[in-house]
């Protein structure tokens, strides 16, 4: 049994020997020929596992510790009897750490005192921006939410007195139409997996047309994948921009990362309670697959993110304009900076 694992997949190291020959190896490294004789691969989002990676091997599972698979060809994947597991909602508080140290950060740079007034877009409602938008509330932002995927799900699954409750009280409808979000947010923020095809296709969501029709916004956060927003777009747009993640990593738009006010490489979700929960999670998937009894250690942190939160509290607890400056003094830098990042605690009151 032999399983290759990504090299910095961390508090992994020694847990998995007793079962398998392990070799640990750099992303760039992980390639066909080495692959070839794998039976599993734990990986992280620079592994892209397709026909070109897993043909003529003999692979059987995939564990992908992050919380999205848009790296990972599901189809091929499935016809080819490959199970994939992935880390759902691992890094989900300290994602919406940066977002609030982005908007603290972002509030001071443009002299705004407080939340009071100001409402908080937040595209996409799952792990993450459920979180977002709990502690946005707390903090004493409006609050508007659009997710079409899981609204069309949770009035599939609803009753017909939840449905017409709903229709009939606009006002405490849960999600709303993305053209309301532009009209009425100052702030919009992005939580959604990268997807290109379906009913709601996500790549290039935030486009020309969508700044376009943009009323009183003058924030946009990407935190979720690079090819969401439009990188080109986002360079003509005159408000401010966050990103986290970008088009084209590691190879970056130099003007773009000049012109954001946060800038940062793919880190947002980089906590060190996120990464133990990533790995925590990978083991009990090869316990499940393989039917083993490794040990996976226990997170204290909660998954869910702090019960309480001050915006003072969440800036305090991360110093997100020192990461930005980091990449805005050396671009080339970007994957060096991603790859020996110092993972941050999470938010604690």
């Amino acid at each position: 049994m032999r399983i290759i694992v990504d090299s910095h997949i961390p508090h992994i190291r020694g847990l998995i020997e007793p079962r398998a020959q392990v070799l640990y190896l750099e992303p760039g490294d992980i390639t066909r020929e080495v692959v070839e004789e794998a039976d599993a691969l734990i990986v992280r989002t620079r592994t892209r596992c397709d026909a070109g990676l897993l043909d003529g091997s003999r692979v059987g599972f995939i564990g992908s510790a992050t919380i999205g698979t848009d790296h990972i060809d599901l189809d091929y994947c499935a016809s080819h009897g490959i199970t994939v597991r992935n880390a759902p909602g691992c890094n989900a508080p300290a994602v919406a750490q940066w977002v609030f140290a982005a908007i603290a950060a972002w509030m001071r740079a443009r002299g705004i005192a407080a939340p009071a007034g100001l409402t908080l877009g937040i595209v996409g409602v799952g792990h993450i921006g459920s979180i977002v938008a709990r502690w946005g509330r707390q903090l004493g932002f409006n609050i508007l939410l659009n997710d079409p995927p899981k609204e069309n799900r949770e009035n599939r699954d609803g009753s017909f007195d939840v449905i017409l409750a709903r229709k009939l009280h606009q006002k405490n409808r849960p999600y709303f139409p993305l053209e309301q979000l532009q009209r009425q947010c100052d702030i919009i923020t992005f939580h959604t997996p990268l997807t290109r095809d379906g009913q709601w296709p996500t790549w290039h969501l935030c486009d020309q047309r969508f700044i376009d029709g943009l009323d009183r916004c003058r924030l946009i956060l990407d935190a979720a994948r690079g090819p969401i927003a439009d990188n080109q777009a986002l360079l003509r747009w005159h408000g401010d921009v966050g990103l986290d993640c970008w088009e084209n990593e590691p190879r970056i738009s130099r003007e773009l990362l000049e012109k954001c006010l946060v800038a940062t490489p793919h880190i947002a979700g980089y906590s060190a309670e996120g990464k133990q929960r990533g790995t925590a999670m990978m083991l009990a998937a090869l316990n499940d697959f393989y039917g083993w009894d490794i040990p996976v250690p226990e997170i204290a942190a909660p998954a869910t993110g702090a019960a309480e939160v001050t915006l003072d509290g969440i800036a305090a607890s991360y110093d997100i304009l020192a990461d930005s400056a980091a990449l805005k003094s050396d671009p080339a830098a970007f994957e060096s900076l991603r790859n020996h990042y110092l993972h941050r605690p999470e938010y604690q009151l």
